[in-house]
């Protein structure tokens, strides 16, 4: 069941957040080929700049709409972690509601009812990521408008339920909007989720090997190179377990085999693209275990061009 903002989409696909690679550039190219383009507010530095990003891509937006009267074109989505390390929480969620950003991405904690209400006060969606079933029951409860399901295989932090199961258990007890994670980079990708029961599915390391994501050319060409092989699942690097590349693992000097979690490890939000020190992210590089069906970096739109002809021609051939 698609609420009405993500009814008439190109495709049923929200672009993942991602930290660092998902800035105004990339989630203007998302939505202007017709999907939901989407960032996390803490890409936004210092966090005065949260504001200025809203401003400017709905003014581009806009502006791309009156130039293009017909073009069918994707709202954008903020993503909020409410994590207890994440200091700007209340500040970033402010921000967002003042400006009625039409589509809010919860993490790692469900929203609090009174930012619910107020998003749907002018008509906004509350889409919340979970990994486990549990976690989907308890986000329904706080009256979100739709679910994540984060299944194996998914970039960055992921669960290890297969997606056949997931989305079968959570279909037993809700039949309202999902959407599906986990290993997604082709269209077929997509119509096999279409098929499972979900609405639509959230792709996120496809959007690494674009020429629009703020990542360095040698993580967009590592996710070219690599394959599912390559996905280390581990919670050494924060304390939660998330899957990244093992080449950038090597790279940092460490051996993808035998890590350990380290004391008092957590999450380190404090990214930033020309930081001092090893960090997570930046430097222990996030994919997920589609990267074997990407074999070259292009323009976002060209990546949702292919991934429409593929679609199709799923469905055409099932």
């Amino acid at each position: 069941m698609l609420p009405a903002a993500l009814s008439s989409l190109r495709l049923p696909v929200i672009a993942s957040p991602m930290l660092i690679a998902s800035y105004p550039e990339l989630v203007l190219a998302q939505c202007k080929a017709g999907i939901v383009g989407s960032f996390p507010a803490l890409n936004a530095r210092p966090d005065t700049q949260l504001e200025a990003w809203i401003v400017a891509i709905e003014a581009e937006l806009a502006a791309h709409r009156e130039r293009h009267p017909d073009a069918i074109v994707g709202p954008y989505a903020v993503n909020h972690i409410g994590h207890p390390s994440n200091a700007r929480l209340d500040h970033d969620l402010r921000i967002c509601l003042d400006h009625k950003v039409p589509v809010f991405i919860t993490s790692l904690r469900a929203p609090p009812r009174e930012v619910v209400e107020e998003v749907h006060a002018y008509g906004g969606l509350i889409l919340h990521d979970v990994t486990t079933v549990r976690h989907a029951q308890k986000a329904l409860e706080a009256g979100v408008d739709g679910l994540i399901l984060v299944a194996a295989g998914a970039g960055g932090y992921a669960g290890t339920l297969s997606p056949f199961a997931f989305v079968s258990e959570v279909r037993a007890f809700y039949n309202g909007f999902i959407a599906l994670s986990g290993a997604i980079a082709s269209g077929a990708s997509i119509a096999a989720a279409r098929a499972l029961g979900a609405d639509c599915v959230y792709v996120g390391t496809r959007f690494l090997a674009s020429k629009e994501a703020n990542v360095t050319q040698r993580y967009k060409e590592a996710i070219v190179d690599a394959h599912a092989a390559d996905i280390v699942y581990t919670d050494a690097f924060s304390g939660v377990h998330a899957n990244y590349l093992r080449q950038s693992i090597e790279a940092a000097g460490m051996d993808p085999r035998a890590l350990v979690r380290q004391s008092g490890a957590s999450i380190d939000f404090a990214v930033s693209p020309d930081g001092a020190g090893l960090k997570e992210w930046r430097d222990i590089w996030g994919a997920g275990q589609g990267v074997g069906a990407i074999d070259e970096v292009l323009d976002a739109a060209q990546i949702v061009s292919r991934l429409e002809r593929e679609y199709r021609a799923a469905i055409a051939q099932l």
